[in-house]
């Protein structure tokens, strides 16, 4: 894959995770700093965005289990929930992850699962809906980390700044439908099972900065024009699809002032462990429209465990 900006993470693509678990040192060819915020893709919409000693995690998915989403049948709604605690801790346990904060877009499996035990592990704070706090504090999320984000927040913390946004989830198929929709009221009760559990329960878009350079992330394929106006980040996280979205890539970056970059996101197919890269099929059709809505912008491709500084 020509990657162009990006890197392929510490170690190579395939061999990331197992050198890490393995304790092996880290040793990579630093690429020009131009800010002090780095970015970091753990594949799906997990980024992990370090600014000075500070980190902020959005979207953190690391288990990975197999559901069939990218299969013609599409994921089986009752695929039973399963966080991959080993895995976690070993990058936790080595110092390779950390949190301050963990940002929820919404309340997918692909985005929620391992939330509520990173939580645990690492003390961070946790923003989301109150669909994806009562979903988190089911699954056993300290209640004390939980703090309810509706969108409009504007928020500012030792060295960085959280600026919440509303926003909407893809809409697919002939009727532009939401996969498992829906809200919860705040309840620990009736534990998710299975990912049909686990309500989208609104969709929040995340913009941050910090450390001379700012980045806005959307979980999904689709946004709200209103709430970015005014946005000039440096960097934008954005997933391929949006075809029921008028305008999807264009719009979105004519409003945010056609950022200096454009990071692919949500793009790979997350049946596969963490470290086996494989587009799902809409890569280069992002890429092609980011290149003819905003040909100044560059577009970085990441392996997992892949980073660069804007």
């Amino acid at each position: 894959m020509d990657n162009g900006f990006s890197r392929r993470g510490l170690f190579g693509a395939g061999a990331a995770a197992a050198a890490i678990l393995a304790g092996v040192p880290a040793t990579a060819q630093a690429a020009p700093r131009t800010s002090g915020m780095t970015l970091r893709w753990w594949g799906n919409n997990s980024w992990e965005i370090r600014i000075g000693a500070k980190t902020v995690l959005i979207d953190p998915w690391l288990t990975r289990f197999k559901t069939g989403t990218y299969t013609p049948e599409g994921a089986d709604p009752r695929t039973p929930l399963s966080v991959n605690r080993a895995l976690i801790d070993g990058y936790l346990d080595r110092g390779f992850l950390r949190a301050d904060h963990i940002l929820v877009t919404h309340g997918h499996y692909d985005h929620l699962t391992d939330v509520p035990y990173l939580a645990r592990r690492t003390g961070a704070t946790v923003l989301g809906t109150e669909t994806h706090l009562s979903l988190m504090a089911a699954l056993g999320a300290p209640e004390d980390q939980l703090a309810i984000a509706t969108g409009g927040e504007d928020l500012a913390f030792d060295g960085y700044a959280i600026r919440v946004l509303r926003s909407l989830h893809s809409a697919t198929g002939d009727r532009a439908q939401v996969a498992y929709p829906g809200t919860r009221p705040l309840s620990r009760r009736d534990r998710p099972r299975v990912i049909a559990d686990l309500l989208e329960g609104g969709t929040l878009a995340y913009a941050v900065s910090g450390g001379g350079a700012s980045v806005l992330d959307f979980g999904g394929s689709n946004y709200v024009e209103s709430e970015l106006a005014g946005l000039r980040p440096d960097v934008v996280l954005l997933p391929p699809g949006g075809a029921k979205v008028r305008e999807y890539v264009p719009r979105l970056l004519r409003t945010v002032g056609n950022p200096r970059y454009v990071a692919a996101t949500h793009w790979d197919d997350f049946d596969l462990p963490l470290g086996q890269v494989k587009d799902a099929g809409g890569l280069e059709t992002l890429r092609k429209a980011v290149a003819a809505a905003s040909p100044g912008s560059e577009f970085v491709v990441l392996d997992h465990l892949g980073e660069f500084t804007p």
